[in-house]
């Protein structure tokens, strides 16, 4: 937490800037594309990584699916998990995230900058109108994160459960997965420390509608967590030679 309490001391003078600056963009809609909001949402992520000592390195950008849109699905670490991955993701995408959670400062103004879109996990109906509304936009050719084990207390650089209902948006866009894999991204938020930290984003080879068509959704959540376990234990291995 320590590295949280700095950021906001030395970010003021970018905090208000930015305060100001999105109610601006939120107030004229018709000057900022999605291209320039997330160019938006990028500087902010690179001031916050800066002034925090925090270095992204990102691998398998190759395996991005050039055209239409897909759905990322990474493993939950923390809270810098989406910055890392909008830091490293050059084109624009947005994320999903627990409505009660986005409400929190800053977390708010950024999921509204991105356009993304708020799971009430208490409310059935809304969770459904969310997914179908995701599903819509993914075809149309939006690119969204999507974290299916949900919370990330503890996590570290293991894998938990993935639910099954998250990959339902997937099936209904009958888009791309892209398995993400996030190593060392709770260090950020929950080191004692203010010393460099390098965290890792790995995007794996998609896995295209074709290859899931007619599993379902536990199936897939399986599918995609073995991906990322695979590439994990593969890091893991190198490490230690």
């Amino acid at each position: 937490m320590l590295r949280l309490f700095w950021l906001v001391i030395v970010s003021t003078p970018y905090i208000f800037y930015y305060f100001f600056k999105l109610i601006y963009v939120e107030q004229h809609p018709e000057k900022y594309d999605e291209e320039a909001r997330y160019a938006i949402g990028r500087n902010m992520v690179s001031a916050a990584m800066r002034n925090s000592f925090v270095q992204t390195r990102a691998y398998g950008i190759e395996n991005l699916p050039k055209e239409g849109g897909y759905i990322m699905y990474p493993n939950h670490q923390g809270k810098f998990d989406v910055l890392g991955i909008v830091r490293s993701h050059e084109k624009p995408c947005t994320f999903v995230m627990d409505n009660k959670r986005s409400q929190l400062p800053f977390a708010n103004e950024f999921i509204r900058l991105l356009k993304g879109a708020r799971l009430n996990r208490s409310d059935m109906r809304s969770q459904v109108e969310t997914i179908l509304q995701i599903a819509k936009e993914v075809s149309s050719g939006r690119r969204y994160i999507l974290f299916p084990e949900g919370g990330y207390a503890f996590n570290e650089n293991h894998l938990q459960e993935f639910h099954a209902g998250s990959f339902k948006c997937a099936l209904k866009a009958r888009c791309p997965i892209v398995p993400v894999l996030l190593i060392d991204s709770y260090k950020v938020f929950a080191s004692y420390t203010l010393r460099p930290l390098v965290t890792q984003v790995h995007f794996l080879p998609p896995i295209p509608y074709e290859d899931y068509k007619d599993m379902n959704t536990t199936q897939i959540a399986e599918t995609v967590k073995e991906t990322i376990k695979s590439k994990m234990d593969q890091l893991a291995s190198s490490k230690a030679k």
